[in-house]
C-alpha cells in the first residue's frame, strides 16, 4: 500500500482517507474513496475529488458496485463528491478500479451536475 507524503492519487485509484469532520449525513472517519481527479490536478493542488465507499448497500441509485474481486467491498456513493487535502487526509493507495466501473460512477454523476 501506498502513502505518505510521496504518494499522489490518480484517476481511478482506491484510497484509504480521513473523512473528519463531516456533518448531517456525511460518510465519516477513516473510509476507502474513489479519487475522481486526475494526478495532474491533484499534485499541483494536494487536493483530490473523492467520493466515499460504504458497505452498507441501500439501494440508492447513485450507488454503484464494487468488484467482488476487489480487496474492497460495497459501493461507491456517486452522489457524495468531496474536494479534500490528501496530505492530511492520509491518503494510502488500496488498488485500482476498472474503466466500466469508472465510466459507471461518471455517468451517475453527470445526472447530477448537467
Amino acid at each position: 500500500m501506498r502513502s505518505g507524503r510521496d504518494y499522489v492519487p490518480d484517476r481511478g485509484d482506491l484510497v484509504w482517507l480521513d473523512f473528519n469532520p463531516q456533518a448531517g449525513h456525511e460518510q465519516r472517519g477513516r473510509r476507502p474513496a474513489l479519487i475522481l481527479s486526475p494526478k495532474a490536478y491533484n499534485e499541483k493542488t494536494s487536493l483530490c475529488i473523492a467520493l466515499p465507499i460504504t458497505s452498507k448497500v441501500k439501494g440508492y441509485p447513485f450507488e454503484v458496485k464494487l468488484d467482488p474481486a476487489l480487496p474492497i467491498h460495497g459501493v461507491i456513493l456517486a452522489d457524495q463528491v468531496k474536494s479534500l487535502d490528501f496530505t492530511v487526509r492520509n491518503a494510502a493507495l488500496i488498488c485500482r478500479i476498472d474503466e466500466a466501473t469508472l465510466h459507471e460512477v461518471q455517468r451517475k454523476l453527470s445526472v447530477l451536475i448537467h
